[in-house]
């Protein structure tokens, strides 16, 4: 469209919505309410609902301030060698026959989402489908990732709010119906937005299908340890995966992990037939890079790095990710104790059943709109609870704003 005189080339274009979790993020700090409680963005706070960093980050940041041998030179295309392959060690195990046979290519990347952009991208210009399908509901961005590579969307169903539970007996059938070669995108534990998790049964289940019918998983892994309290636990899922020789995508956060959220550290696994064939892939994987940021960025990935290579940090580190899942849990028993000490209609067990940092509370987004007018309380409309931004002195106030929500019957 041309542009009239003196008027803006760009005049044409129209003026779209913000993004509805950061469009929150503002109007909370516009609040001037001293009782305010964001429940919405998902990072992991302190009971006071302040930032959270670990103190095995705040340890190694100064060991890295004060090492004269670190240097903030251009990294390689793929990022930094002892982060990536510390990286495939972390979600594969360490007696992974895939990474012994030389089977995976891990490439550095901008956190879970510039890896699963990566990834899409990947796909997009060397599979052969380009239909990928996702749980209703997921993560808010996953859509766009994909279909910002060219790739079509659809869902299989996963969560049933009749139960507040896994529809598994859908999700199944669903993938099932899936033509030959699909993508499958599976959260890998501590599903969001939901909070409820396949069964290591039903993982079983999920994978024998999936492989039956020629369907490709690639895996979100964003919150690896906080489900179970141990980082191992947690990547059990995807090793039944990695263990059948068959290949798949897994693209890592460490984000919420380890509490690097601004430093934008993340990898993309890609587990292959053969080491031949995951050399090629890497090869790929640099010409989709290279145009889009070049190389990632050294910092994060650096403590990413000391952490995991030195056997006394990673314990410490170990341990901090125990105790911000012992909290998440005993904060869901908290909520639970408070709605039914209320008397607050309803069954509220889901809250204990679910795992990791949400949960889908089963409010609805009326009732989502009383809580933040009369309450000041900033959620989803979908009702999802992020279980981190909660403490012991903010939980009685949530359970009085679902108990009043609840009994007015909005």
């Amino acid at each position: 469209m041309e542009p009239q005189e003196g008027g803006s080339v760009f005049a044409h274009i129209p003026h779209v919505p913000e993004v509805p979790i950061y469009a929150m993020m503002v109007a909370f700090s516009r609040d001037p309410s001293p009782l305010k409680l964001n429940l919405g963005i998902g990072v992991y706070r302190t009971e006071g609902g302040k930032p959270f960093q670990l103190n095995v980050v705040r340890r190694v940041e100064r060991l890295l301030v004060n090492d004269t041998s670190t240097f903030k030179e251009y990294l390689p295309i793929t990022g930094t060698a002892e982060f990536n392959r510390l990286s495939a060690k972390l979600i594969l195990g360490a007696d992974s026959p895939a990474i012994k046979e030389n089977r995976v290519t891990t490439v550095q990347c901008l956190s879970g989402s510039g890896s699963l952009r990566i990834g899409a991208e990947f796909l997009a210009n060397h599979y052969h489908h380009h239909t990928v399908y996702m749980s209703q509901p997921t993560y808010a961005a996953h859509p766009a990732f994909f279909s910002a590579a060219g790739l079509a969307i659809k869902t299989y169903r996963y969560y049933d709010p009749g139960t507040c539970g896994l529809d598994f007996q859908g999700m199944l059938e669903d993938l099932l119906s899936a033509p030959s070669g699909a993508i499958v995108l599976l959260q890998a534990c501590a599903h969001n937005p939901t909070g409820v998790d396949p069964t290591l049964p039903q993982w079983e289940q999920i994978r024998q299908l999936i492989r039956a019918k020629g369907l490709f998983p690639f895996f979100d892994s964003a919150y690896q340890g906080l489900v179970s309290g141990n980082l191992d636990e947690d990547a059990q899922f995807i090793r039944l995966f990695v263990a059948d020789g068959g290949e798949c995508l897994i693209a890592q956060s460490y984000s919420k992990i380890m509490g690097l959220y601004g430093e934008r550290v993340g990898a993309l696994s890609i587990v292959c037939k053969t080491a031949e064939v995951a050399s090629h892939v890497e090869s790929q994987l640099k010409l989709v890079i290279r145009p889009m940021y070049s190389s990632p960025p050294i910092h994060g990935a650096s403590i990413v790095a000391t952490i995991l290579k030195d056997r006394d940090m990673y314990e410490e580190w170990s341990i901090e990710v125990k105790a911000m899942t012992d909290r998440l849990i005993s904060t869901r028993r908290q909520l639970f104790d408070a709605l039914r000490d209320r008397g607050t209609p309803g069954d509220w067990g889901h809250i204990i059943r679910h795992v990791g940092l949400f949960t889908f509370s089963g409010l609805n987004p009326e009732q989502v709109a009383f809580m933040n007018k009369e309450y000041h309380i900033y959620m989803p409309c979908d009702g999802r609870i992020n279980m981190a931004a909660l403490g012991p002195k903010t939980v009685p106030r949530l359970a009085d704003a679902i108990h009043a929500a609840v009994n007015i019957g909005v």
